[in-house]
């Protein structure tokens, strides 16, 4: 997992590598905790292979402490599938 900050555009961008479960729950909270909730954020998934309801409920977190300024972005289409069954293209920006 990597994060990386722009300040000038106040984005935090959160990547997850391989798998996004309660494993990487931890990590993924201290990603964002330090931010601002002005700020907006992207997850980037490009790179994870795996997401489970754990991973859900992370976004969902994620999402409240941003006060909804998330956007979840280059699901490949197995995880896109979980999105979609979850409903998560209601709640999010996936791009």
């Amino acid at each position: 997992m990597s994060v990386t900050t722009s300040e000038s555009d106040k984005t935090v961008t959160i990547a997850v590598d391989g798998r996004f479960d309660f494993s990487v729950h931890k990590d993924f909270r201290n990603a964002y905790k330090d931010h601002d909730s002005n700020m907006s954020y992207r997850v980037n998934l490009s790179k994870t292979e795996y997401l489970d309801s754990s991973a859900l409920g992370m976004l969902l977190l994620l999402k409240k402490h941003a006060e909804g300024k998330v956007v979840i972005e280059k699901p490949n289409d197995e995880i896109n599938r979980v999105l979609t069954i979850a409903n998560f293209h209601k709640v999010f920006s996936i791009e």
